[in-house]
């Protein structure tokens, strides 16, 4: 069964709003956009204030801002680690204490974090901040999942590899070759594996790293 409404939360206003109406045309679920900074406490806040004014209750929540870096340890600084900690680890963290807060109260709920292959294995291309947020991201999943088990709230992260994003196009290291199954993954890889973890079908399933990389954990 689909979602009857979904909250779409994008610091970028013309992009969310452009989510909003391809959800609305493509499924005929109601959505509603919220500008949010996932890093800002008040912008988390108001987001889910907003989907609890329009629906009364958050079931499923879906961390996936994040941004990417290529730097080097000589090249990061304290900045880049700064910005990247606060939108990848920081932001996620305060969406998932949000959505835990809603959810222990009915006793259910589905949680799912967007990790990375760089927090996995140490990195492919990714600079030296971004591996540590992912790899804050997985072990964040594990805890909370830990402690949100005993309300029926379930807890896990997709991991991609290669995926094919605006944010991505510009990156080189995307070689087909380097994938064992032979391609790039685009959003579609990665969102079927979220549908299942926010479904029924993953009910048994908590504190997981799903690593969807077309192969690439392996090399």
């Amino acid at each position: 069964h689909g979602a009857s409404g979904i909250a779409v939360a994008d610091v970028m206003e013309e992009a969310g709003r452009e989510t909003c109406r391809r959800i609305e045309a493509e499924t005929g679920a109601r959505c509603l956009f919220v500008r949010t900074d996932v890093s800002n406490r008040e912008d988390v806040d108001g987001l889910f204030d907003a989907a609890l004014r329009q629906w009364g209750t958050v079931d499923i929540l879906y961390n996936c801002a994040g941004i990417v870096t290529t730097n080097t340890l000589e090249q990061s600084d304290e900045d880049a680690w700064d910005r990247v900690m606060d939108i990848n680890l920081k932001g996620t963290f305060l969406c998932c204490r949000r959505a835990y807060e809603l959810m222990k109260e009915k006793r259910s709920g589905r949680i799912i974090n967007t990790a990375s292959i760089s927090g996995r294995i140490g990195g492919i291309a990714s600079g030296v901040e971004y591996i540590a947020s992912k790899g804050g991201v997985i072990a964040l999943t594990k805890g909370l999942a830990k402690k949100a088990a005993q309300y029926g709230i379930t807890v896990n992260a997709v991991s991609p590899g290669f995926v094919l994003t605006d944010m991505a196009k510009n990156f080189s290291h995307f070689d087909p070759a380097s994938v064992p199954l032979g391609y790039i993954a685009g959003p579609a890889e990665i969102a079927d594996v979220v549908v299942f973890l926010a479904s029924d079908l993953s009910r048994y399933m908590t504190g997981c790293t799903l690593d969807v990389t077309g192969g690439v954990y392996m090399s």
